[in-house]
């Protein structure tokens, strides 16, 4: 049908911003604008010269004493303005404001301006529709064409203002595009947040819960203004609407950004780039948005970036995560994950973090069923190669890596550190369990080293995992063991399973006594060098007083990973229960929990180390004497000797191997463009860190009288 355009008398521009049936008895339309922005009372009505000097300069306004200024206003830095409703300016001083080469005059120059406020010293130009915003001091805003908020904005948050319905709700239909997972996003909300309430989602008290918290932590009141922080610089921008802005943020060349809360402050600046069109998002702390990037739906967690034309929508993005060029749709993505090609594509997808899809994958592209409905889910350490093609649903254990090809039908992976592949000639699938430590050594480790170097978050609500060996993977480990002694093995050390892959082909298990050996023996790693670290930490005088602390529970404990941050699941169940049961009754008590969580994991990561040292020893408490404990930190050092041997030659490959060396005419030739491999930095660094656990070894043998 026809645009339906209103009339309204002129008179009435920038007033009535809540309409009365939403206007609560006695107050005016500024009420929830003075709470915001309380500094009413410093403020002034214009002197008749002042309005002079207003009118000189091409300025106009429908009702002067409806502008209200600052002691310290200078009239004359106010030019070619048109002014509505109610306006009151801060400070005006004969100053410029200057950044990044930008230099801008303070004041108000060639604006439409409607019921604002502004703080001090801004410098505001060119902005040919500013509605409804309260301002801070020395903001710098230059060429935008419309910067507007309405009556009803929720800056992102999935609520609902008076009067609105159910279809009005902004969701974010996580892990399933059937929209089955869907969720409330939230100015605030972590991965663990989001992991909770799309993975029980068929518990109806809990959500409701969910949805309590959500709807009670913010206003549905009508008649809230948006708010840029002081110090945010805009220029050249088109439209941003209903637009929560922190401080000392840098917005540039913005095509659209409509209905989002950017979070933003001092030390943690986020800044969004030329060409970006943001919808129904809320935008975390220090994030980064460059060069084309479309998002609808979304939660970029702190310190996230997309670039490079990224499209993101409806996902969740985990802190520290980076995601360029590509396509990632109904996704939920745990802290630390990378994607960086044009070409690849992440789709209905759970990845529980320290990821990386590379180009050409397409993760999910393939539905089996009759509707959209499938899913992926991919424990940590996720590494799908050059050109996979996966279909839902399918699962893997962690620190999975998968070859390239196309994977014909649904994968099941329970092993982890496995690499996969898709073996065409023979038409069969083929694992090889602990792929990571037998050949790729180098890179599992410095992963874990850069997840740790790279984690930019200043506030550690959740406290992140970014070792391989950790409760999940260890836990994994055990089932695997336990499965891969039960096989019959040919002398070639190969197995055939079942119930891997959703076809009649083939699926062969390789290096299955190499795996079991393996295994066995990084399970008896995790244990020492957990219990290793505890003697650090409480300089124990003797074996007696660390093995009054070392308490084993007759089981070991199952754990999850919630967002990154991994948990006994007894203690996600009463966390649940406390939810359901009213004890934990808003986000932030829920955040609590994360907290008190990461206090107690060293603690509880210890005792979970010490349980399945015993389990894979085989002993009893009593049985784990002074001898054992000397043994077990001796053959720890001839792990770790193995580890740093195998982070040398994986890289030392790239040195030898005659089709990496052949571009280079000279060895000088090569070692300018790679760098010379005795000075990589990072298996100097592990080199180092050897040679100090040897000292440490000898220390506490000695110390401990062991």
């Amino acid at each position: 049908g026809m645009n339906i355009i209103k009339k309204h008398p002129i008179n009435e521009l920038g007033y009535n911003f809540i309409e009365p049936p939403y206007l609560p008895e006695g107050k005016d339309e500024y009420y929830l604008r003075f709470q915001q922005n309380p500094h009413h009372k410093n403020y002034r009505t214009l002197t008749s010269a002042e309005i002079e000097v207003l009118i000189r300069n091409n300025n106009t306004s429908d009702d002067w004493n409806k502008i209200l200024v600052s002691e310290f206003f200078r009239p004359e830095l106010v030019k070619n303005c048109e002014f509505h409703g109610l306006i009151r300016i801060g400070k005006l001083e004969p100053y410029y404001l200057e950044f990044h080469n930008l230099r801008m005059p303070v004041g108000l120059y060639n604006c439409k301006i409607i019921s604002c406020d502004f703080g001090d010293n801004v410098s505001i130009d060119s902005v040919n529709y500013l509605s409804h915003y309260i301002i801070g001091s020395e903001v710098m805003i230059s060429n935008v064409n419309e910067l507007a908020s309405t009556d009803k904005g929720k800056f992102g948050n999935g609520i609902l203002c008076e009067g609105e319905t159910e279809k009005q709700r902004v969701v974010m239909e996580l892990c399933n595009e059937n929209g089955g997972r869907r969720v409330m996003p939230f100015d605030g909300m972590l991965p663990g947040d989001a992991y909770l309430w799309s993975k029980y989602i068929a518990d109806e008290e809990l959500i409701n819960k969910f949805k309590e918290f959500t709807d009670k932590k913010f206003d549905s009141r009508r008649g809230r203004y948006a708010e840029i922080g002081d110090r945010t610089v805009i220029k050249s921008c088109k439209i941003i609407k209903d637009t929560k802005i922190g401080t000392d943020a840098y917005i540039k060349g913005a095509n659209k950004l409509k209905n989002l809360t950017i979070k933003s402050d001092a030390d943690r600046t986020s800044q969004i780039g030329e060409g970006c069109e943001l919808v129904n998002g809320v935008i975390g702390y220090g994030c980064r948005i460059f060069y084309g990037v479309k998002a609808v739906r979304f939660v970029m967690a702190s310190h996230s970036q997309l670039k490079y034309g990224a499209r993101l929508i409806n996902s969740y993005l985990g802190n520290n995560s980076t995601i360029s060029c590509c396509e990632v749709l109904n996704s939920l993505i745990f802290p630390a994950h990378e994607q960086h090609h044009n070409n690849s594509f992440l789709c209905a997808a759970l990845i529980m973090g320290q990821s990386n899809i590379a180009a050409g994958a397409t993760i999910g592209s393939n539905h089996n069923s009759r509707s959209p409905d499938g899913e992926i889910i991919a424990n940590r350490g996720f590494w799908p190669g050059l050109c996979v093609s996966l279909k839902h649903n399918s699962k893997f254990a962690s620190f999975t890596i998968l070859a390239k090809g196309d994977y014909p039908a649904e994968l099941n992976i329970t092993i982890p550190f496995s690499l996969v592949s898709n073996d065409v000639s023979h038409d069969k699938l083929v694992v090889m369990p602990g792929y990571w430590f037998m050949y790729n050594m180098y890179a599992l480790e410095r992963n874990a080293w850069k997840y740790v170097d790279r984690d930019r978050r200043t506030n550690k609500v959740q406290s992140i995992e970014y070792d391989y060996l950790a409760p999940d993977t260890v836990n994994e480990i055990f089932d695997s063991l336990q499965l891969l002694q039960s096989l019959e093995v040919n002398e070639k050390g190969v197995a055939e399973v079942t119930g891997w892959e959703n076809t009649g082909r083939k699926t062969e298990i390789i290096k299955v006594p190499q795996s079991i050996a393996l295994f066995t023996e990084l399970l008896q790693y995790y244990g020492v060098v957990t219990i290793l670290k505890h003697i650090r930490q409480n300089k124990f005088a003797s074996f007696e007083e660390l093995k009054k602390t070392l308490s084993a529970k007759v089981q070991r404990s199952q754990w999850q990973n919630i967002g990154g941050q991994l948990m006994p699941a007894d203690e996600v169940k009463k966390l649940l229960y406390n939810i359901k049961s009213g004890k934990v009754n808003d986000w932030t008590a829920v955040h609590d929990f994360y907290r008190k969580q990461g206090d107690v994991y060293e603690a509880n990561k210890l005792l979970h180390a010490y349980t399945s040292l015993l389990e894979i020893l085989q002993i009893t408490p009593r049985q784990f004497t002074p001898d054992l404990l000397k043994q077990l930190l001796q053959q720890l050092l001839t792990t770790r000797e193995w580890m740093c041997k195998g982070i040398y030659d994986s890289r030392a490959k790239d040195y030898s191997n005659p089709f990496r060396k052949m571009v280079y005419e000279t060895n000088e030739e090569m070692n300018k463009v790679l760098g010379r491999l005795e000075d990589n930095s990072f298996i100097q660094q592990q080199m180092g860190e050897l040679d100090a656990l040897k000292k440490e070894v000898r220390s506490v043998v000695k110390k401990l009288k062991l």
